[in-house]
């Protein structure tokens, strides 16, 4: 499960990217119900990592520094919660065995989970701010949730 701050800051880049030019904080607040000083940290987050910038003035606001085609969920999620991995076995930047585990190779666990997150990572990051926009998990993926986990996660 992603965490609410990754979810404000995927909506935020949703929202600027929408615009095509800056917007005010207060505008991104309001039109995406985000509480604005937890906004105002989470565009700082952005704008170190190189995603966003900000102007002062009677013009200013926060913009995109990269085309939306370029900023991918995968990429906005490490950035903010960190591994993607379901397992720590399985992260590619925090990489951990797990202290219960007798031999990576031969877990049974590991495996599913592996697979999980291969599916993951690719949905991830290959989907796209500009995709998110045009109504696009991926370029040439349309997803539709099963009803079954529908009901599940309900």
């Amino acid at each position: 499960m992603i965490s609410q701050k990754a979810k404000y800051a995927l909506r935020a880049l949703v929202a600027l990217a929408r615009a095509g030019d800056s917007l005010v904080i207060s505008d991104i607040a309001e039109e995406q119900a985000i509480p604005r000083k937890f906004l105002e940290q989470i565009l700082l987050d952005l704008k170190h990592h190189g995603l966003v910038h900000s102007r002062r003035g009677r013009l200013g606001g926060y913009a995109l520094l990269r085309p939306a085609e370029q900023i991918t969920f995968g990429q906005v999620l490490r950035l903010i919660d960190g591994p993607i991995a379901p397992l720590p076995c399985l992260s590619r930047i925090a990489y951990r065995r797990c202290e219960d585990c007798r031999e990576e190779e031969s877990c049974e666990i590991r495996r599913v989970f592996a697979a999980v997150a291969v599916a993951s990572r690719e949905v991830l990051d290959r989907a796209t701010i500009a995709d998110a926009v045009a109504g696009r998990v991926t370029p040439d993926l349309q997803y539709e949730e099963p009803a079954t986990l529908a009901a599940a996660d309900a």
